[in-house]
Parts: structure tokens; sequence; C-alpha cells
């Protein structure tokens, strides 16, 4: 039985390469508009900019600006073993939060709530 799970496994780990390496072209390009850092997740983009002051996560939907003056996101920023949990706000044409944060060489884990949506889950590898 074992070589059978081996064997599903090993299947399954391929497949997984195969959708990733398949160019993802629907439209719209990832890269940073704001000199952050860009995740996707269920085609909609998340750019999160991280400064000790100020975070900002701008939110596009198929290459166009996302309208966040009703969402919300809660992050949680992990840089070795610091955890600080921060709360986005609509602040303009993005969600903000002004404060103190460590953000060099961090992790962040997003929890974003846009209206008529699931709230996504979005992770981000900070520089």
């Amino acid at each position: 039985m074992k070589p059978l799970h081996l064997l599903a496994a090993f299947a399954f780990s391929l497949s997984g390469n195969a959708f990733a390496a398949d160019g993802h072209e629907h439209g719209h390009e990832h890269k940073p508009l704001h000199g952050g850092v860009v995740s996707e997740v269920k085609d909609v983009d998340y750019e999160l900019v991280a400064t000790p002051e100020t975070i900002q996560l701008h939110v596009r939907d198929h290459g166009k600006p996302v309208d966040v003056s009703k969402s919300n996101a809660k992050l949680t920023i992990l840089v070795g073993t610091d955890k600080q949990e921060v709360e986005l706000k609509p602040a303009g044409q993005q969600l903000e939060a002004k404060g103190s944060f460590k953000v060099n060489n961090g992790k962040v884990v997003a929890l974003v709530s846009l209206p008529g949506k699931a709230p996504a889950t979005v992770r981000f590898v900070l520089k």
C-alpha cells in the first residue's frame, strides 16, 4: 500500500508545478505600483507598502483599483520572534495604519475583507 501512496504524492506534486508554471496570463501584471510588495489571491493584487511609520495596502482587481472605502484588513507582522497585530482602515484609495512598526526582513499575513467577497488571507515577505 505504501508504494501507491508515494506514487500519488509524487503525481500530485508534479501537477502543482505544472499549474504554477503555466505563465499565469490573464490580462494584468503583478508589478508594484507604489514601491511595495505584491501578492495575488484569486485574481486580486494586494500591494503592501510598509515603512516604520506607515503601512498601506493597495488593492487591484484585474489591474483596476478597488474601492476600499468599506473594507478593512488585519495584519500580523512577524519579525524574528516579535509579533505585532495591526488593523488597517480606509484612507483614500488604500487601507492604512500609522504608528511604529518593525518591518525589516519580516513576514506579514493579512486578513482582508472586501465588500461582496469572501475574506482573503494574503501573505507577504518584506526585505
